[in-house]
C-alpha cells in the first residue's frame, strides 16, 4: 500500500461511522488521520496539529454542526478541502455545497453515507492531482497598461476570432460568436484576460466592438460568396447600451458594409440586465427594430427575475455552461435545462445551449429536445480565415 501524503481530518458525531471512516482512510494509505465528534472539538485539534488537506464532515451533530465548523474555518487556510458526508437528502446538501463556495472553501465531493472506499479513495487521488498542480510554477496573466491596449487597437491587433453555433440535430453551422484575440508581433496570441479589463476600465468597448463588426461583416460576406449565411454574434456589455448614440453608430456600419441587421445577434449577460435603465432599453428595442437579434447570455448564470426576461426584448437565451458540465452529475439540470426549453418556447425565444463538450451530452440534450449548441464538441474559437476554409469542409461533413 502507497502512503499518501495527505493529512485528514474526520469530524462525525456517530462513533462507530467515525471509526469506519478513519480506519478506511488509513486503509487506503492516509497516514495522518485526526478525529473529532464535533465542530468545536474539530477546531481544537486543527489548532494543536495544524492545517489538514482535507475534512470528512458530516452536516447534522449535537454541538457544534457541520455549518459553524465552515463557517468558522473559512478562508482560514487549515482547511485544504472538505467532503461531505451527511444522510440529509439531496437538496439540502447542494445548497450546503454552496454555503461551501461562498466561504471560501474547497469542495473536493459528496459521499453521502455510508461512505464508500472507493469514492474515498477517488476523491483523495482528485487532492493529490490538485496539490500537484498547485505546486507546479504558474503566473497570473499580467494585465497590459493603457497604452498598449490603446496601441494594439490603433494598429489593429485586436483581430476577431469566431466560434461556431450549431444545429444539434443536422450538424448545420447556424452562425458564430466574435470572440477578441491580441495578435501580438512578439507575444503571439494573447489571452482577452490580458486586455479585456483594460478596455473595460478606459471605456474603449466600443472601439474594440466597431472594430470588430467591420471585421465580421467583411467575413460574413466572404462566407455568402461561397453559399454559407452566417449569423454573427457580438457581446455588449451592460455599460455599452447607456451610450445614446450606440445604435446610430452601429447602423451606420451596417450601411457602410451594405448589411442587414438580421444578420446580427447582439449577446448580453443577464448579471448585467438586473436593473436597465431607460437608456439602455430603449438602445435594446432599437437593435430590435433594425432587425438585430437578442440574446440572453448566460442565462441561469445570475439571479434576473422572470418579470425582467418578460420586459426585455430579446428573442434567445443562451444556458450557462455549468448545466451541461454538470447535466450527468446533477438530476435537476436535465430539469432546469428542460424548464429553458419550455419557457423559450413559450415565450417565441430560440434556446442556444453553451459548453457541449462531450458526444454523451450532446445526445442527453437531443433527448431533451435541444435544437441548437455551441462548444468544443463542435469547434474552438478560431480566426476568420481559418474559419472560412473550415465552413466547407464542416457542410460537407
Amino acid at each position: 500500500m502507497t502512503a499518501l501524503p495527505l493529512r485528514v481530518l474526520v469530524l462525525e458525531d456517530h462513533s462507530f461511522q467515525r471509526s469506519v471512516a478513519v480506519n478506511m482512510l488509513r486503509q487506503l494509505g492516509c497516514c495522518e488521520v485526526f478525529q473529532a465528534a464535533d465542530g468545536a472539538r474539530a477546531l481544537e485539534i486543527l489548532q494543536e496539529v495544524g492545517p489538514v488537506d482535507i475534512a470528512l464532515c458530516d452536516l447534522r451533530m449535537e454541538g457544534m454542526d457541520g455549518l459553524e465548523f465552515f463557517q468558522h474555518v473559512g478562508k482560514s487556510g487549515l482547511v485544504g478541502s472538505i467532503i461531505i458526508s451527511s444522510s440529509l437528502s439531496v437538496d439540502l446538501r447542494r445548497a450546503v455545497q454552496q454555503i461551501v463556495s461562498l466561504l471560501g472553501l474547497e469542495l473536493l465531493g459528496d459521499v453521502g453515507k455510508p461512505v464508500q472506499s472507493s469514492e474515498l479513495e477517488a476523491l483523495l487521488n482528485k487532492r493529490l492531482t490538485a496539490c500537484a498542480v498547485e505546486f507546479e510554477p504558474q503566473s497570473a496573466p499580467q494585465l497590459a497598461t493603457e497604452d498598449e491596449v490603446r496601441w494594439a487597437l490603433k494598429q489593429q491587433q485586436l483581430q476577431a476570432y469566431y466560434q461556431p453555433k450549431f444545429n444539434l440535430l443536422t450538424g448545420e453551422v447556424c452562425g458564430v460568436e466574435v470572440l477578441a484575440r491580441w495578435m501580438h508581433p512578439l507575444k503571439g496570441v494573447v489571452s482577452p484576460a490580458v486586455f479585456m479589463p483594460v478596455l473595460e476600465r478606459c471605456g474603449l468597448l466600443d472601439e474594440l466592438l466597431f472594430g470588430q463588426m467591420h471585421q465580421a461583416l467583411r467575413l460574413q460576406q466572404q462566407a455568402k460568396v461561397q453559399g454559407i449565411s452566417l449569423n454573427i454574434a457580438f457581446n455588449l456589455q451592460a455599460v455599452q447600451l447607456s451610450n445614446s448614440e450606440l445604435t446610430t453608430l452601429i447602423k451606420g456600419v451596417l450601411a457602410h458594409h451594405a448589411a442587414p441587421g438580421s444578420g446580427l445577434t447582439f449577446e448580453l449577460t443577464e448579471s448585467g440586465l438586473l436593473e436597465a435603465p431607460a437608456t439602455s432599453l430603449e438602445s435594446l428595442v432599437r437593435l430590435r427594430m433594425m432587425g438585430c437579434k437578442l440574446s440572453i447570455d448566460d442565462f441561469g448564470a445570475g439571479f434576473s427575475s422572470l418579470q425582467r426576461l418578460c420586459q426585455l426584448p430579446f428573442n434567445e437565451i443562451k444556458l450557462d455552461a455549468e448545466f451541461v458540465r454538470t447535466l450527468k452529475q446533477e438530476p435537476r439540470c436535465r430539469a432546469v435545462i428542460s424548464s429553458t426549453l419550455a419557457l423559450g418556447e413559450s415565450l417565441g425565444m430560440s434556446v442556444v445551449i453553451e459548453g457541449i463538450e462531450t458526444q454523451e451530452q450532446c445526445e442527453q440534450l437531443l433527448e431533451l429536445g435541444c435544437s441548437q449548441g455551441q462548444g468544443y464538441l463542435y469547434a474552438r474559437p478560431m480566426s476568420g480565415p481559418d474559419l472560412l476554409r473550415w465552413l466547407p469542409i464542416s457542410s460537407a461533413a
